[in-house]
């Protein structure tokens, strides 16, 4: 496997992210909100990617809706799958910022590891780390699903918060509170973090 490796090699093309960025008269960056089922992510990140329309970005929702249905079918629940589900976020997510795109994803990601990775991964300055913060008390009410009450039941394995970890951000861009604040004061909180560091 190594030595085939060896026969990959990058191709420069010629047309880069700096020329589709001009041609879109946009920053591409990745916006990576992070936080526990039930918190808002989805929600929130809707909402924003909304907002960004309006202003003329263009952008891309990646979520585990239409992930999990086709880039990750092949993926289970379990904590390798989960880090490798993560994983293959980043590298898609890394192709669409070099395309030029405004990339929203929504996903637990539960490991502070993964998220510096892909950090890493699309650098620094495009990464925007968005904390959802909300305490599980309030996720708890909030599941319609039910699936909590299934995890401490034990019938629902590997669930983040329960019985599989959740490691919060230390240092976010950006943190909002769902429990806190509606969700037009957390949306106006993002964009408005995204307009400052376009300026």
């Amino acid at each position: 496997m190594e030595k085939e490796k060896l026969h990959i090699i990058p191709h420069d093309h010629a047309i880069d992210r700096s020329d589709r960025e001009r041609l879109l008269a946009q920053k591409a960056r990745l916006i990576w909100f992070v936080g526990l089922s039930g918190s808002g992510k989805s929600t929130l990140a809707s909402r924003v990617e909304q907002e960004l329309h309006q202003m003329g970005r263009l952008t891309y929702i990646l979520d585990g809706d239409n992930v999990r249905s086709g880039l990750n079918k092949d993926l289970d629940f379990s904590e390798a799958s989960r880090v490798e589900n993560i994983r293959r976020i980043g590298e898609v997510s890394k192709l669409m910022v070099d395309a030029g795109l405004v990339v929203i994803t929504a996903f637990i990601s539960p490991f502070r590891s993964d998220r510096e990775t892909i950090r890493e991964l699309v650098g620094s300055d495009r990464f925007v780390e968005v904390h959802v913060d909300c305490p599980i008390e309030e996720c708890e009410k909030r599941d319609v699903k039910g699936l909590y009450a299934k995890a401490r039941q034990g019938l629902i394995s590997n669930f983040t918060g329960i019985s599989s970890p959740f490691e919060a951000p230390e240092q976010p861009e950006v943190r909002v509170q769902t429990h806190l604040n509606d969700i037009d004061e957390c949306t106006n909180t993002i964009i408005n973090y995204l307009k400052n560091k376009d300026a």
